[in-house]
């Protein structure tokens, strides 16, 4: 592989997501006489604008899918490759492209992403969402169908069964409340009135993905808000009719076509969804659901496979990349970053890695500083994004705020929550634990996020102030400023 070498780069970064972009952008910019590759199978990279640091730890920004050709014009030392990675020779610093192309690095960063974890491969009826061509299949789909079957309970389907309209939603979750990724049962009941058909808000701008019955415009611009999942495509917004039924605490046991459907025997859909659909949902719950066909939406599988063979990387049990505090790899002069790795270090007790937009970005940026310091032989401390987390996001038209520990992750019994809700405004919820406040989840405009963050982060004894912390009468925000 090695005589067949094009070009030998000083950096090259594999993949045109967030981590890719910011960390290519990072190092383009910091060494701007030094040739740079970004590696890329599709002509959009993703682009995050419209950066707001809200706090000393939370950000929000917006994510938009532009031509590569902006980044070239933008630095002249960074060259696009629009091609797949077909496969990496660590040993001799290669890496081989699905065209037949051989480039070399000096340093490599792998920021490949992640693939959604489909119920069952190759079923033409199961549709797993994670990038633009994905969501683009699903609008065009549907455009034709009257039922769909959601199973998932992470951050994509809570997006999708909320701006799904002018089609009935079946919706299977395994647990006992929706969002359990985010929520606990308490902020779960806060939301499913959004659910409710009858209690549609008035229409209002909105940036965020619309998924309706009408097919996109085959120029639609691609903007999209950074939340939990990768979908981007920005689509007119109507309020029309929500139907959506939740299935709780089940999975789907068996995915029959049409054919294998009528030849069973064993299996009886519910009255309603009687008649001849493409596919049928055997629930383990027993409900049997006819529809137009399945939407995945159960987690995601980091995209590691083009680089795993011939070389010896240390792998996480989720599957990513093994990544030290400096983001390095188990190969020499391998980095990683967003949701192609796994956090190895010893964390901070109040962060966790969650495969989010906020984190890719993140881990992009930390990565190519990394990458930098190593080449300078400069020292570098692990950045102070991963001493808390913080993550800003919208569900069912609802800014949502998480902070620290926020569903108490690994505390076990010993902590406290404090909770004020107020129907169809906020919900507020705070974990103590000793005395101290170490996470939060805030559902709404509570103006509480910079506060918290800093209560979190001194370590303030708040034992004193007891339920009074969420009083709505005291102005908590004065009183700890």
């Amino acid at each position: 592989m090695e005589s067949k070498k094009e070009k030998t780069f000083k950096f090259v970064v594999v993949g045109g997501g967030i981590a890719g972009v910011t960390c290519v952008e990072q190092l383009s910019s910091q060494f701007p006489s030094e040739a740079v590759a970004l590696v890329t199978a599709g002509p959009h990279i993703k682009a995050v604008t419209n950066y707001k640091q809200v706090s000393r730890r939370l950000e929000e920004f917006d994510v938009e899918e532009k031509p590569s050709s902006v980044l070239e014009d933008k630095y002249p030392n960074l060259t696009i490759i629009h091609s797949a990675v077909k496969s990496l020779r660590t040993r001799t610093h290669c890496v081989e492209t699905a065209d037949g192309r051989v480039f070399g690095y000096e340093k490599l960063c792998i920021c490949s992403g992640a693939r959604p974890k489909l119920l069952t491969q190759e079923n033409p009826h199961v549709l797993g969402i994670r990038d633009t061509d994905s969501a683009q299949e699903f609008q065009k789909r549907l455009a034709k169908a009257k039922r769909i079957v959601v199973v998932g309970n992470g951050g994509i389907a809570l997006e999708l069964v909320y701006e799904v309209r002018r089609c009935e939603v079946i919706w299977a979750v395994k647990d006992k409340a929706i969002g359990n990724t985010f929520f606990d049962a308490g902020a779960a009941q806060f939301l499913i009135p959004s659910l409710e058909a009858d209690k549609e808000q008035a229409a209002a701008p909105c940036k965020r993905q619309r998924f309706t019955t009408e097919e996109p415009a085959p120029d639609a611009a691609h903007t999209f808000t950074a939340g939990t999942w990768d979908v981007s495509t920005s689509l007119t917004v109507h309020h029309g009719s929500r139907r959506v039924s939740v299935e709780y605490l089940c999975e789907v046991e068996h995915i029959f076509t049409s054919e294998e459907f009528l030849v069973s025997s064993k299996q009886t859909p519910k009255p309603d969804t009687a008649g001849s659909w493409p596919v049928y949902v055997q629930l383990t719950n027993g409900e049997t659901f006819g529809c137009d066909f399945v939407v995945s939406a159960t987690g995601v599988v980091p995209n590691t496979e083009p680089f795993l063979h011939g070389n010896n990387f240390s792998l996480a049990d989720d599957g990513g990349l093994r990544v030290d505090d400096h983001m390095m790899t188990s190969e020499t002069d391998v980095y990683a970053a967003g949701d192609a790795c796994s956090a190895c270090w010893e964390h901070s007790p109040l962060w966790q890695q969650m495969r989010l937009w906020t984190q890719a970005r993140q881990m992009g940026w930390y990565a190519g500083r990394c990458m930098a310091a190593d080449v300078l032989s400069e020292p570098i401390d692990l950045d102070f994004c991963f001493e808390l987390f913080s993550h800003v996001t919208k569900f069912f038209n609802y800014k949502v705020v998480l902070l620290g520990k926020f569903n108490a992750q690994g505390l076990g019994s010993d902590h406290e929550l404090l909770v004020r809700c107020t129907k169809g405004r906020e919900y507020v919820k705070v974990v103590l634990s000793g005395g101290r406040m170490v996470g939060a989840v805030l559902i709404g405009e509570t103006d509480l996020e910079e506060t918290f963050e800093n209560l979190i982060l001194n370590r303030m004894d708040l034992t004193a102030y007891g339920e009074e912390l969420l009083n709505p009468d005291i102005d908590i925000e004065d009183y700890f400023d």
